[in-house]
């Protein structure tokens, strides 16, 4: 600490201006800040009311503290010559604590909007910052600073203690959350762009969280003092270790980012891959999802569908194919039949009208025309059993009401009686004609 400045001597200061007639005129100073911000955050609100981006919700939360602490700083200049500023001085960290804390936990619920453990991460958060700012007015940072640099240990060359390790670790902290704020207005840009296709713009928001989550990673570490050759060790082993265990890890992140790129597979594509089939409702760097129409899901990991053969039925044209067989008795109106099938499937809403409906006659079966009912459909992702059963019903209520019979499997059998038994009891068989 400075020989100019102590917060302790602060804190001091602003118990002795508690008798001082003047305190009014701060505390009134400080009210006025204060409410001044307030409005501003209101009116800011009032004028986003409408907006969701994420730049709107960061002013909503951090305009106040912020504010506050700018207008405290200008009031402290201006009453300074005049009168004690104590309780302004306090004031500024104080605000800046609570922008601090609310801009971490903001960015946090941002980045994993979904994160059970944020709730008890803004109680840590919000812990250290006030707990900190306590040693901080009480003057007790300086020799909680000296116990801590005492620790000391050595990483190769690189001699380290215990306060820069914590330092560092908040730098890197702070430093990540804003590179990851960052990533997030990235991302709310790209994802606006309505020319640019999804899974491109799924790999920039993901190469921009990494490029800038490593940039902020590497400066932190060098701003605090930590030389980065020290990590060698460390980077070498982590190498070894995706060389020989994280492999298919490291294979399936691989064959994410080439999923994304070559755009083979997008998200509502229905594909199958063995005996897994459904909508791709999310592509990850790991995994793609697949999901049914009666609501399962299937996690593929997408070395899988780089390494084999996968049915995408929408990969260029989401129109899709149907066919429906069935069969009718010889002696049924052939025309009559077809016509009939043809007239069940164009009833149908979801059937395409350009190609129309054909029925194919496949074979002369034992007992019936085999008829092969084909049909096109331009939105696979609403299933396909669903849409053949609804054209197979219309096609009985149709034939009953034409009187188109759909024959099944009969078999003759023939009883022959037994031969008149022989005097030894034993029968006979018959002789030949």
């Amino acid at each position: 600490m400075s020989k100019g400045f102590s917060a302790g001597q602060l804190f001091n200061d602003l118990w002795q201006d508690l008798g001082d007639p003047d305190f009014i005129w701060q505390a009134l100073a400080l009210v006025f800040c204060l409410a001044a911000a307030a409005l501003i955050q209101r009116w800011w609100r009032g004028r986003h009311s409408e907006g969701n981006g994420r730049l709107t919700d960061a002013g909503g939360r951090l305009l106040f503290p912020l504010s506050g602490m700018l207008l405290s700083g200008l009031a402290l200049l201006a009453l300074k010559p005049f009168i004690h500023v104590n309780l302004l001085k306090l004031a500024m960290p104080l605000l800046g604590s609570l922008a601090l804390v609310r801009g971490v936990v903001f960015v946090l619920r941002q980045t994993f909007p979904k994160a059970d453990w944020l709730a008890t991460w803004e109680r840590i958060i919000a812990t250290l910052v006030w707990g900190w700012l306590a040693l901080y007015i009480t003057d007790l940072a300086p020799h909680v600073i000296d116990a801590l640099a005492q620790v000391g240990f050595t990483v190769g060359k690189q001699k380290l203690d215990l306060w820069m390790l914590i330092h560092g670790l908040a730098t890197v902290f702070l430093t990540v959350v804003l590179a990851l704020w960052v990533a997030g207005m990235i991302e709310s840009r790209l994802m606006g762009f309505a020319g640019i296709d999804s899974s491109l713009r799924i790999v920039a928001i993901r190469i921009a969280k990494a490029l800038l989550t490593l940039i902020a990673i590497i400066a932190s570490l060098s701003l605090v003092g930590i030389d980065m050759t020290a990590l060698s060790v460390f980077t070498g082993a982590l190498g070894v270790g995706l060389g020989l265990g994280l492999q298919k890890i490291a294979s399936n992140y691989v064959s994410g980012f080439i999923i994304l790129l070559d755009r083979s597979i997008r998200i509502g594509n229905v594909v199958q891959v063995g005996n897994d089939g459904g909508m791709v409702t999310q592509i990850t760097t790991r995994y793609t999802v697949l999901r049914q129409l009666g609501g399962t899901e299937f996690i593929v990991p997408n070395e899988t569908l780089i390494g084999s053969v996968v049915q995408n039925q929408t990969y260029s044209d989401s129109r899709l194919r149907l066919a429906t067989q069935v069969g009718i008795a010889y002696d049924s109106d052939l025309d009559l039949a077809t016509r009939l099938m043809i007239e069940a499937a164009a009833a149908q809403a979801r059937v395409l009208a350009d190609p129309p409906p054909k029925v194919l006659l496949t074979q002369f079966a034992e007992s019936s025309l085999n008829l092969e009912l084909g049909f096109w459909i331009a939105d696979p992702e609403e299933g396909r059993g669903n849409i053949i059963s609804d054209i197979n019903i219309a096609i009985w209520r149709a034939f009953r009401a034409g009187g188109i019979s759909i024959p099944f499997p009969q078999r003759d059998l023939r009883i022959i009686q037994d031969p008149p038994a022989t005097a030894d009891g034993r029968g006979s068989l018959p002789l030949p004609p």
